[in-house]
């Protein structure tokens, strides 16, 4: 995206310092038009000095590091760019589905490191998957998990009816999809309403054996549970891309246990992706620099 921001006449300033905990923001805000964030937290405190502030615009999906009050309060318009990393994410969700299954990170280990240790896996066709949230990135995952032979159940409150009756996706409780579900594909925000919705309780309710796939965020599941599910074998494996801190702490048991597998929240890292959504951000800024609102603005009607 760099070329089309300087064909555009604009200076893009990066503020990734990783040994700050708002990445360098505080120190660039005073002169920012924009504010584009992937994960960094924006509250009041972070829009204290930013007088010339046009709009926060998120570098993905969910907001839910943005105090949308807070902006709105500045008159600031908060747009973000759904469904351009959905295919991205959803194809994360299959591959960890198959690492899962067929042993694949145990394997390249056993290789190399010198061992020759075969084991015996599963098939992805005809097992149950649950997904846990029916929105864009669902929604992909439940036509990629029927392509492969799945069965797709799904839990969401706003699920889209019609999409589901043409797919055959039949729309469960939450703990009944946990009680049906082999795999268990979380696509839901973050926030207090979904923290720690994997627990202990939510855990005992699923199938024994079943695998737990995380691409949402950090606080919705509780690695405590995790980790003692694990080494019980009420969860047969794990595949988490979000933490509470990133990076994490890695001391934590759940980090050592051999059927845990991580990524560090690259699900929508596909030059695919970070393209759409390079180009919606573009389109946004360009928009509003035309005196215009953005369709995808989030708090249009309270500006």
């Amino acid at each position: 995206m760099p070329d089309e921001i300087a064909a555009h006449g604009w200076n893009l300033v990066r503020c990734d310092d990783t040994s700050k905990p708002d990445g360098g923001v505080s120190e660039q805000i005073a002169d920012a038009d924009f504010l584009v964030v992937g994960l960094v937290p924006v509250s009041t405190k972070t829009l204290v000095g930013a007088k010339n502030l046009k709009a926060v615009i998120k570098h993905g999906v969910g907001v839910d590091n943005i105090d949308i009050p807070a902006c709105t309060a500045k008159k600031l318009p908060v747009c973000n760019t759904p469904a351009a990393n959905a295919d991205a994410v959803a194809e994360l969700a299959v591959g960890f589905m198959y690492a899962m299954a067929r042993f694949i990170p145990q394997g390249h280990v056993c290789v190399t490191s010198g061992k020759w240790e075969r084991r015996v896996g599963t098939q992805l066709g005809g097992k149950t998957l649950g997904i846990v949230g029916l929105g864009n990135i669902g929604r992909r995952l439940a036509k990629l998990a029927i392509g492969l032979g799945m069965k797709v159940v799904a839990t969401d409150p706003y699920a889209d009816m019609a999409f589901a009756s043409e797919h055959n996706i039949e729309i469960l409780t939450f703990d009944d999809l946990l009680g049906k579900a082999d795999y268990v594909s979380l696509h839901i925000f973050g926030g207090k309403d979904n923290a720690a919705l994997i627990n202990p309780e939510t855990i005992s309710k699923m199938k024994p054996g079943a695998k737990l796939i995380n691409l949402a965020r950090g606080e919705v599941v509780d690695l405590d549970a995790i980790a003692a599910a694990l080494e019980s074998g009420q969860l047969g494996g794990v595949a988490i891309d979000a933490y509470v801190t990133e990076p994490p702490e890695t001391s934590h048991p759940v980090f050592g246990h051999p059927n845990a597998i991580f990524t560090p929240h690259s699900g929508a890292d596909t030059k695919e992706a970070v393209e759409n959504v390079g180009l919606m951000v573009i389109e946004d800024i360009a928009t509003i620099l035309d005196g215009d609102m953005p369709k995808r603005c989030l708090n249009a009607k309270d500006l």
